[in-house]
């Protein structure tokens, strides 16, 4: 989880941020970014009010409200995913450093929600149902991302890739970091570090 989140603040930095103020301007790029956090925010304290506030903490027995954890999966996932939809309008291709960064954040979220709600005895066919429904909608969200701002003006396109980062910067400082701090202690710190360093590379060499 330290390693994913190193990586999606790399991405955050080059590749939305840094494109968003690219294709548009700060004027665009920096209001985003603040509404992202703040939707992120109050969406994720309505979650957490609900019984989804350990969605990422494998320890746990996730007995909580199932639509909370899946809220919060989703809530998690879709600006992930609508940023890299959002990141083919420029024709160029999936960014390989965000794609990196989304795939290295959702596998040990998804692990560690997983482990709980068995913890918590849900069964098997309820977990992959559960999770293979906020992978389709992921799935929808990206190619929404595509679709629908293929036409649109920079500054739309940097509003909505800079709200994209805030919305992850946001996730990563109030859920991700902290629990994986509290599983791992201060060696996240030297995980997070490659991560970032890993989604740096990648972003120079793509």
């Amino acid at each position: 989880m330290a390693l994913g989140a190193g990586v999606l603040l790399s991405s955050v930095a080059f590749e939305l941020m840094d494109e968003a103020y690219r294709v548009g301007s700060m004027y665009a790029a920096a209001p985003g970014l603040l509404l992202g956090a703040a939707v992120f925010y109050i969406a994720d304290r309505e979650v957490n009010r609900r019984g989804g506030e350990r969605r990422k903490n494998a320890g746990d027995r996730q007995g909580g409200s199932a639509t909370a954890i899946a809220i919060g999966a989703l809530l998690d996932g879709i600006p992930e995913s609508a940023a890299i939809g959002i990141s083919l309008i420029e024709g160029q291709g999936v960014g390989i450093a965000l794609v990196a960064a989304v795939f290295l954040s959702n596998v040990p979220e998804g692990l560690s929600s997983a482990t709980g709600m068995r913890r918590a005895g849900r069964s098997s066919a309820y977990v992959l149902g559960l999770w293979g429904a906020v992978t389709l909608a992921s799935t929808v969200a990206a190619l929404l991302g595509y679709l629908f701002l293929a036409g649109a003006s920079g500054d739309v396109v940097a509003t909505i890739q800079s709200f994209a980062a805030g919305a992850i910067l946001t996730m990563l400082a109030s859920t991700m970091m902290p629990e994986a701090y509290e599983d791992g202690g201060p060696v996240v710190g030297i995980v997070t570090t490659l991560g970032f360093l890993l989604a740096f590379v990648l972003s120079r060499l793509a």
